[in-house]
């Protein structure tokens, strides 16, 4: 993943920690994941194997769309933690920028019809 992609990934996803569209931490994505509330996730692929182990697996299960993404510590900094594994985003909006973000490489999202 690009730098300048990566930065602004968490620029976007400290804006939704502060509006309460994600959830932190593997025990809270799997919690929310099972209940369907997770639209996308953004893994740290230096998390550990254990971390990992419990949450991918699970994402894949119920179709979630995932990114690996900066480092765990990169992460955690984004969302006001030392260092978190997974953060999962449950608002539908900022998913979709997330997700456009990643995939077009670029800050402007295409468009597309609701």
């Amino acid at each position: 993943m690009k730098q300048d992609v990566a930065t602004r990934m968490l620029r976007l996803l400290g804006l939704g920690m502060r509006s309460r569209g994600v959830v932190v931490g593997v025990e809270q994505v799997r919690d929310s994941a099972k209940k369907g509330k997770i639209v996308f996730a953004v893994v740290a692929p230096d998390a550990s194997r254990n971390s990992l182990d419990k949450v991918v697996p699970l994402l894949r299960a119920r179709h979630i769309r995932f990114v690996e993404g900066p480092s765990a510590r990169e992460l955690g900094a984004a969302v006001g933690r030392e260092q978190t594994a997974v953060v999962g985003v449950v608002d539908r909006q900022l998913a979709k920028g997330i997700r456009a973000l990643v995939e077009t490489g670029s800050h402007r999202a295409p468009q597309e019809d609701i």
